[in-house]
């Protein structure tokens, strides 16, 4: 066990950080790993069976991990994403996949089955590859964990409906009302257990203070759902998944979060090495053209179903790119449901063992895929905008706001109050389309380009502000401006104080840190509640800030010296206590003690 173990760990030390620093993600280095160290790599493990199961309980945690961060009210807000996208894509996916197998001289009966195997796409490893980019959020992941979920839910009637595809299979002459009423119960289980018993138990847990009991409590709340949903004839991570969002409005979210997230990513890391070393290298060596040409035919048509499903859907090209891009591999639930298959007839061994092939070679490539469209295509077509940007109306404003984001329309509130007029241009066109529903006068253009500022009246402004997201966007705009209007004065926002020293060197007449001020208005009422004097707090948040503020300055000349950074950042620390020190009033001299009365 031990030297399974150390194998296990040795492995994913070496292959993870190196396809992390390769820009690849950490799922495609837990997947190299496996192959290395499986049966077909250095055979320094040969039972995959051995971890696999143990394993499995990273996806389940991970879909209660998923399931905490959930509201039930915003499951309500997604269900058209889940029954309507969710729905799309498994049937015209499977109904695609099953034609390619026909095509390939497989029966309609297996190809049915291949089918809707390979539709589902795995969850363990699109959900951390997205949050590995912080995707999650955005339209394509979400698009994503719509489908991902409805493939959880359909997953149960798709294995239902296998052993009807067997040869010489009939029709059941009545319903099986048994295992309808047993996922029923399962399910119902879990409700009220979640409901009715998990809150008075966590605070029965919680209130004792101990983190260890806690941490126990938490892996069998898990576990336990996990195992009434398997044996309702559920899906585990189905079960896990929604004693997670009846959590989600507890008041022990964060902590079960904190407890739960460290077994999860190793275990979750487990789960793809078992993937690896379950990749039979042999037969790929024996028949590689037409393995090839199986899982590339896997990943285009899969990958081509959810990208069209996607621009349906009104979503950009870039999100509809990333949405297909993060489904195109099969899944867990794909070799089961080909395991079931098997046993039951719909699907001969040898097909089975061909599809588990390819299954397993494309959830390799999809991490790779996926890397090297955000890498190389995505940046390339953000550059290239997918409708043509605004022709800015003539209008000669002494002031251009580059970014109307939060920031930018704060600035823009606060010069209308005043009556100064602005022109306002946005890189982002659902962010103006937004803008403009509220009322705001805003232009989707790109202010990193000359032409684009000099038609938003660059030649006649006198001021330029800079407040992008995008730091590099930020110092492009800003070199722009001083080499093409240099009468123009420019005040930019800074993310952090590198950035800031990046823009010192383009010599703007201005920047703000975006979170320094508000920082230090949070300082000063954190100093008033717990028991500083008013007054102290201001003129203490006050010496700080001008300390820091010449600091700034003051390493402007070295801040692309790391060593003389951090030594001047000592001393800046020292300095500033010792400032705080001599602020300090000095303690009122004692009262002097009443002369005795004289007897």
């Amino acid at each position: 066990m031990l030297t399974t173990l150390l194998a296990l760990l040795a492995a994913a030390t070496i292959a993870v950080p190196l396809t992390r620093r390769a820009g690849l993600g950490s799922v495609l280095g837990y997947l190299v790993a496996g192959i290395l160290i499986g049966p077909s790599g250095f055979r320094l493990i040969t039972d995959v069976e051995q971890i696999s199961g143990i394993s499995s309980l990273g996806v389940i945690m991970l879909l209660f991990l998923i399931g905490l961060e959930l509201r039930p009210q915003r499951l309500w807000v997604m269900r058209r994403a889940v029954f309507g996208l969710g729905a799309a894509q498994v049937v015209l996916t499977s109904v695609v996949l099953m034609g390619l197998a026909h095509l390939a001289n497989v029966d309609w009966s297996s190809g049915a089955v291949l089918g809707m195997g390979l539709a589902m796409s795995s969850t363990a490893i699109v959900l951390p590859m997205l949050a590995e980019r912080d995707l999650l959020k955005g339209a394509a992941g979400r698009d994503a964990f719509a489908v991902l979920l409805f493939q959880d839910l359909a997953f149960i009637p798709i294995v239902a409906i296998v052993p009807l595809l067997a040869d010489g299979a009939q029709l059941p002459d009545h319903v099986p009302w048994h295992d309808v009423a047993l996922g029923v119960a399962g399910i119902a289980l879990i409700l009220v257990g979640g409901r009715f018993v998990l809150p008075p138990l966590f605070r029965i847990v919680g209130g004792g203070r101990n983190q260890e009991v806690f941490t126990v409590t938490a892996l069998f709340v898990v576990v336990a759902a996990a195992f009434i949903a398997t044996q309702a004839g559920l899906s585990a991570s189905l079960g896990a998944f929604m004693a997670g969002v009846l959590l989600s409005d507890s008041e022990y979210r964060h902590e079960l979060q904190i407890d739960i997230e460290p077994f999860e990513g190793l275990l979750l890391g487990f789960f793809f090495i078992s993937v690896g070393m379950s990749a039979d290298l042999q037969l790929v060596m024996a028949d590689p053209l037409r393995l090839g040409i199986a899982t590339f035919a896997l990943l285009g048509a899969k990958a081509a179903v959810t990208f069209a499903l996607s621009r349906i859907s009104g979503q950009t090209s870039v999100t509809a790119i990333r949405f297909a891009l993060a489904l195109p591999q099969a899944s867990e639930f794909s070799l089961v449901l080909f395991g079931a298959a098997v046993a039951v007839g719909a699907l001969s061994p040898a097909h089975a063992a061909a599809a588990t092939l390819a299954a397993a070679l494309s959830m390799l490539f999809s991490p790779l895929l996926f890397a090297a469209s955000e890498t190389w295509l995505i940046p390339r077509l953000r550059r290239a905008p997918e409708r043509p940007f605004d022709t800015i109306e003539p209008e000669a404003t002494p002031v251009i706001i580059c970014g109307f984001g939060r920031m930018g329309q704060i600035i823009g509130r606060v010069l209308r109050m005043h009556g100064v007029p602005f022109t306002a241009l946005e890189r982002d066109p659902g962010q103006v389309d937004v803008l403009r529903r509220f009322g705001n006068k805003v232009y989707f253009g790109d202010p990193t380009r000359p032409d684009m500022l000099r038609a938003a009246g660059a030649e006649e402004a006198k001021l330029l502000i800079v407040v992008l997201d995008d730091m590099e966007a930020v110092l492009r705009t800003v070199e722009v401006a001083r080499r093409t209007f240099p009468h123009l004065k420019v005040l930019a926002r800074a993310r952090n104080r590198r950035h800031a020293h990046r823009l010192m060197d383009l010599k703007v007449d201005g920047l703000v840190r975006e979170t320094f001020h508000s920082s230090l208005v949070l300082a000063e009422k954190a100093l008033t509640a717990v028991g500083i004097p008013r007054e102290a707090a201001r003129r203490g948040v006050a010496l700080f800030h001008e300390h820091d503020e010449r600091n700034l300055r003051e390493t402007h000349a070295i801040y692309k010296d790391e060593q003389q950074l951090i030594q001047s950042a000592q001393q800046a620390a020292a300095e500033l206590t010792a400032l705080f020190e001599a602020d300090r009033p000095a303690p009122e001299p004692a009262a002097a003690e009443p002369a005795r009365a004289r007897r």
